[in-house]
């Protein structure tokens, strides 16, 4: 059966299934405001404790961290992505289901060849460019 690129776009199009992005995009936005009211509830404890502003957030942005990886290594994460979709892309929590992800799915090759080498895997280019752009960032506004 030869198509044509047209042709073969439209048959794509036929047999899609429709994207329900109403749904998606209210879902996102529900989880990823979730989210980040879970964050706010967490910086106003550690601010109730005593701590100062920046202590407190710093709390805050870690205890984000430890939830979102034992989320994820218990199975939590994904699932929640999956009903979600982007609402779990919320900076801080989607970055460290980013890193333990390829860790948990590699442990068993070895602790330094699997989890530890591959963690790395969906985060590192962030990272890397990340700070790249930063430098690139910093000089030109220094000049």
């Amino acid at each position: 059966m030869e198509l044509s690129p047209k042709e073969y776009q439209e048959l794509v199009k036929q047999r899609s299934p429709k994207s329900p992005i109403v749904k998606d995009t209210a879902l996102a936005f529900l989880t990823g405001g979730a989210i980040c009211a879970l964050g706010q509830l967490i910086l106003s404890g550690f601010l109730s404790l005593g701590l100062d502003r920046q202590d407190a957030g710093t709390a805050a942005s870690v205890s984000l961290v430890a939830l979102s990886a034992l989320a994820t290594g218990l199975g939590l994460y994904t699932r929640l992505a999956r009903f979600a979709g982007a609402g779990t892309l919320v900076p801080i929590t989607g970055f460290a289901n980013a890193v333990v992800s390829p860790a948990l799915d590699f442990k068993s090759e070895g602790f330094i060849t699997g989890a530890a080498v591959k963690m790395f895997t969906v985060a590192g280019p962030v990272i890397a460019f990340g700070t790249a752009a930063s430098v690139i960032y910093g000089v030109v506004l220094m000049l």
